[in-house]
């Protein structure tokens, strides 16, 4: 038998138990066939020594937002930039240097990576925007995801200044002492005017998707799985769907994608999920529908997560859900009957609270007989502020989390400022999830922070904020080893396809990372820099600078 691919001369981190390291690895039609010995007599059509360079699995980021992220790439970017002055100057040369009108936008300027922890928690003056944008439209992302700022003509297109206007549900339209919108729009209230720039071209998606996934073969990044597509203020197009399919013919596609349908859109025909029937694990292992993901509250940088006590910084705001309880416990119920998985949304304790109570729910209707057809784990995302009592019960409920520790090195000192040290010991928990039996999926919710794969690795291992102090509980701190498990073999189970995923082993996908050293040898502040030299997705590179 003669193989496609030998991967020689290699030091080789399966994660796979019974065989924990390795020297050479064979490949046949997308799989791995053997290890070492295994591969004895065997010939291949393409021999690589990789020269003892390092070969893990491919990395699996659980929660991240492709398009989206796609999208930032061809958007103004501040994420460079601490001062509100830098922002005025590079909006206004941004309008200067394109025509208005111009492009699938239709003339708006679009800024994304605005985080206000580093302008001193202020916001840009909705004046001064008018003045750069000259008469156009202007709507800044923030990084977190979570709201937007908007100039005077985005908010008059949005409807936001006619008399009487009333805050959406779930969001809100911060205003001054006037009663005068400021233009920051949090949560929902965003939608208002991200509605007025969709639903974007299927080819500009596209073209977003073939941006973002080179990326990811370019740090090792092999499957990831985008948590709300297709609807809500999160997705991007009702045929969201449809753009992925058309970078997979195109062989645009370079990471294996799990699509999280945003839960508005199972809307269309009750009980009928995407209103064609489809459920969680339609698909395969390139494409797939993973489960329906739903906002419960907001986050912690905006203080919109719902929490049980207030927030630390003086006043009596708790956060909020961004939908009656018995509202957001419904659509669960709902989309849980018509065959889907839940992935819920929830960052702060109130919120996991309510997740917890739903799938406490779930199970009940599974021992019923009410259950559907077999579905993905369900999911909470995020799981920030996760009491100690609220441990067990989801290790008890099989739940999987995706917590990112991405986060603790941009806005984890502004976190632990908003939660005080008590609630931050608890918050984005990682050995605790894992001590419990916790299901525990590596991600980065890109683009709110950095997606580097190996720069969270690092995260996990030294839980460093910006300042240089550990976020939280220094005991919440994972060893490298446990770090690049979850990212490898956690995000394969959470995802569910632990099967043929997240380690290195006869029968499973030839999805693998060539490091130019080993992320369990280097200090751990050297993690993050490792060098990714090639990345193969079913055997086949689709980075390589060997």
């Amino acid at each position: 038998m003669q193989l496609d691919l030998i991967l020689t001369n290699s030091r080789i981190i399966t994660m796979d138990p019974a065989r924990p390291t390795a020297g050479s690895l064979g490949i046949l039609n997308g799989r791995i066939v053997g290890l070492d010995d295994d591969l004895a007599g065997l010939a291949a059509r393409e021999v690589v020594d990789l020269h003892g360079k390092v070969l893990i699995p491919g990395l699996n980021d659980a929660h991240c937002h492709t398009a989206w992220f796609g999208l930032t790439l061809g958007e103004v970017d501040l994420s460079p930039l601490t001062d509100l002055d830098q922002v005025y100057a590079l909006l206004h040369a941004s309008a200067e240097t394109r025509p208005a009108g111009e492009g699938d936008d239709g003339g708006w300027l679009v800024a994304s990576g605005f985080d206000h922890h580093r302008f001193g928690g202020r916001f840009p003056d909705r004046a001064a925007l008018d003045r750069v944008a000259a008469g156009r439209p202007l709507f800044i992302r923030r990084t977190s995801g979570h709201g937007g700022i908007a100039n005077t003509e985005a908010l008059r297109r949005a409807g936001v200044l006619v008399p009487g206007f009333a805050d959406p549900v779930g969001g809100r339209v911060v205003r001054d002492e006037l009663g005068e919108p400021t233009g920051l729009l949090q949560e929902t209230a965003q939608a208002l005017v991200l509605d007025l720039l969709r639903p974007y071209p299927r080819h500009t998606l596209l073209a977003a998707i073939d941006r973002a996934t080179s990326r990811y073969a370019r740090e090792g990044i092999t499957s990831f799985t985008d948590a709300g597509v297709g609807g809500g203020w999160i997705g991007h197009a009702p045929d969201e769907l449809g753009a992925f399919q058309d970078a997979r013919a195109a062989g645009k596609l370079h990471a294996r994608a799990q699509l999280m349908p945003a839960i508005e859109t199972l809307q269309t025909v009750p009980g009928a999920g995407l209103g064609l029937g489809m459920y969680s694990g339609f698909g395969d292992s390139l494409l797939s529908l993973g489960p329906a993901k739903i906002f419960l509250d907001g986050a912690l940088s905006s203080e919109t997560a719902a929490q049980t006590v207030p927030y630390a910084t003086g006043s009596s705001n708790k956060g909020y859900l961004l939908d009656e309880p018995v509202a957001l416990q419904r659509q669960m119920l709902d989309a849980h009957r018509a065959g889907w998985s839940i992935a819920a949304h929830a960052i702060g304790d109130a919120a996991i609270d309510l997740a917890i109570d739903t799938f406490t729910q779930l199970r009940t209707q599974v021992r019923a007989g009410h259950e559907g057809p077999a579905r993905l784990p369900h999911r909470i995302e995020h799981a920030a502020v996760v009491r100690p009592d609220q441990l067990e019960v989801l290790a008890a409920l099989g739940v999987a989390v995706a917590p990112q520790a991405s986060f603790f090195h941009p806005i984890g000192d502004a976190m632990a400022r908003s939660l005080g040290p008590r609630r931050s010991a608890f918050t984005y928990r990682a050995k605790s999830f894992l001590d419990a039996g916790i299901r525990l999926a590596g991600s980065s919710d890109r683009p709110c922070a950095d997606g580097t794969a190996l720069r969270s690795l690092q995260a996990y291992v030294d839980r460093l904020t910006s300042s240089g102090t550990v976020f939280g509980s220094a005991a919440e701190r994972l060893s490298a080893a446990e770090a690049l498990r979850i990212h490898t073999v956690g995000s394969a189970d959470a995802t569910g396809f632990g099967r043929v995923k997240g380690m290195l082993a006869a029968g499973m996908l030839a999805d693998c990372a060539v490091l130019a050293e080993s992320p369990l040898d280097v200090p751990t502040h050297q993690i993050a820099d490792i060098e990714v030299l090639a990345t193969l997705m079913g055997g086949r590179f689709t980075h390589y600078q060997l």
